[in-house]
């Protein structure tokens, strides 16, 4: 009852913090849910309801309780891909599925293993992403549609900013709306007054987005044009599709499988991809991961069952929370709380809002993905991590999003059998000195102990031995058994051996440094 009680007054003496960090959370998320929603081909106020979901259900369930959940960015590819090719109606059915895997992938506790995918994929899937949503929405920002596949929009933009500025009307206002949707972001982020921050930079941006386009009485694109009956703007549950008994029925088609199962793979890794990041930015309690793979789970299953967007952890709302001084779970319940409030009350508001500024948005977005930051830091461990990053990066722009992060995987294996395989052994001897120095380069495991072993009978008898480390990345207990055992035989020709371990531990020390001051 003590622990309840304690539990209770945590929550109530932090409720002021909580709500004041909900409003700026809301606000960072109105202006995406409807942006990804468009990047996504579903109706704007698709993501409206995602972010409801994430924000009330995710936000009470949770095993992370400074993340906020709703439609993410690295999702929309995949969403539009299924759109494509399964059907509107059909999404809610792989969502729903995609719910159900990570609901048991959580129960059978292997949230930890999403982990375990490594960095250059993650990072490559999503400046991949980036770059599709960059490409894509570019099209948009001019009040068209993307032209097709990933590689054809990316090519097609300079084709049609040159058509655009030639031809002039309607596309090159909508043009004017969205590059000034991104100066305004740009601008406020770097140069806002501190005090005036705690609005975030894509609210301000689209309200000076609208307010322009009112003014200027610009016969452009806006919210309710992509309604098939924008009347549909004042009651957002309109867009509610509910699975019939005819689409469950294809859940067993491979290609919805597939679908499904590449829905929880990635939102599951990019949610706990941002579960570890918030980790870093607060010194609350550490997520759950497991428990966050059930609340990501569950939250999705419901948007599956209402035919809307699948929801992901996300890092800008999340960090939005933190930074706006966010301490319990109740902030991101606050935040769907408003976005309810908002849909019920000031839908109409959203007639007011150019499809162009919502494209820009995202355009911005798309940018800050695909910028190559992390590279530095995958470098300190090595130039096929930066190889995997791009390879990664190219396959899911020139084919499809799953194939792209499969490749990633596939070079990271192949990676990892290389690395566990390969050793290099160099001499260099100083008879002057009577010294020997071994020089061992990349892993010395059981399956090159032979080498070692046969390198090792080779040494002239007396000498001492000095095994350098500085190029090694991993050794195991049978090369140190080796090691020890061939020590004593060779101290009894009255020679040495000597181990430089400080050198390991010195590289790897330089690595987690370096890691950091990249990651900064």
């Amino acid at each position: 009852m003590a622990q309840k009680t304690s539990t209770f007054d945590y929550y109530r003496r932090n409720f002021g913090k909580d709500a004041m960090a909900s409003v700026v959370v809301f606000l960072v998320a109105l202006p995406l849910c409807m942006g990804i929603s468009i990047a996504s081909g579903v109706p704007p106020t698709a993501g409206l309801i995602t972010g409801i979901v994430g924000g009330i259900v995710v936000g009470f369930l949770a095993g992370s309780p400074l993340q906020v959940s709703g439609p993410a960015a690295g999702l929309t590819v995949l969403v539009w891909q299924i759109v494509q090719h399964h059907g509107l109606p059909m999404l809610g059915v792989i969502v729903l599925l995609a719910g159900l895997m990570q609901v048991v992938a959580g129960l059978l506790k292997l949230g930890q293993w999403f982990r375990a995918v490594s960095p250059a994929v993650i990072h490559g899937m999503l400046a991949g992403i980036g770059v599709l949503i960059f490409s894509s929405q570019f099209h948009v920002m001019l009040d068209g549609k993307p032209i097709g596949a990933g590689i054809d929009n990316l090519f097609g933009i300079p084709g049609a900013l040159s058509h655009t500025l030639a031809e002039g009307g309607t596309p090159l206002q909508a043009l004017a709306i969205g590059v000034l949707t991104i100066a305004v972001i740009a601008l406020w982020t770097s140069f806002a007054p501190k005090k005036l921050k705690i609005l975030p930079a894509p609210l301000v941006a689209i309200l000076i987005a609208v307010g322009t386009a009112a003014l200027l009485h610009l016969k452009i694109k806006y919210i309710p044009d992509l309604l098939k009956n924008p009347e549909d703007i004042n009651d957002i549950w309109s867009v509610i599709q509910y699975p019939t008994l005819e689409n469950l029925a294809n859940i067993f088609d491979s290609g919805v499988l597939i679908a499904a199962a590449s829905v929880a793979f990635i939102a599951s890794a990019e949610t706990l991809l941002c579960a570890s990041a918030v980790d870093q930015m607060h010194q609350g309690p550490r997520t759950k991961y497991d428990k966050e793979l059930v609340a990501q789970g569950m939250g999705n299953s419901l948007c599956g069952l209402l035919g809307v967007l699948p929801l992901t952890g996300v890092i800008v709302r999340s960090s939005a929370n933190v930074d706006a001084g966010g301490q319990t779970r109740n902030s991101a319940i606050l935040h769907g709380v408003w976005l309810l409030v908002f849909s019920a009350v000031l839908p109409f508001t959203l007639a007011y809002i150019p499809v162009a500024s919502l494209a820009g948005l995202l355009v911005f977005t798309g940018y800050k993905l695909a910028y190559p930051k992390i590279v530095p830091k995958l470098l300190l461990y090595g130039k096929t991590e930066a190889v995997i990053y791009f390879s990664t990066i190219i396959v899911i722009v020139s084919t499809d999003l799953l194939k792209g992060v499969l490749f990633g995987l596939l070079l990271s294996v192949l990676k990892l059998l290389y690395v566990f395989s390969h050793l290099e052994i160099r001499w260099d001897e100083d008879f002057i000195n009577n010294r020997l120095n071994l020089f061992l380069k990349g892993s010395a495991t059981l399956i090159r102990l032979p080498l070692l072993a046969a390198e090792l009978e080779q040494v002239r008898p007396g000498a001492d031995v000095h095994i350098h480390f500085e190029d090694l990345d991993y050794i195991d207990h049978a090369c140190l058994d080796l090691l020890t055992n061939w020590e004593k035989q060779h101290e009894g020709t009255g020679g040495s051996l000597v181990i430089e371990w400080e050198e390991l531990s010195w590289k790897y020390h330089q690595r987690r440094t370096g890691a950091l001051k990249a990651g900064a």
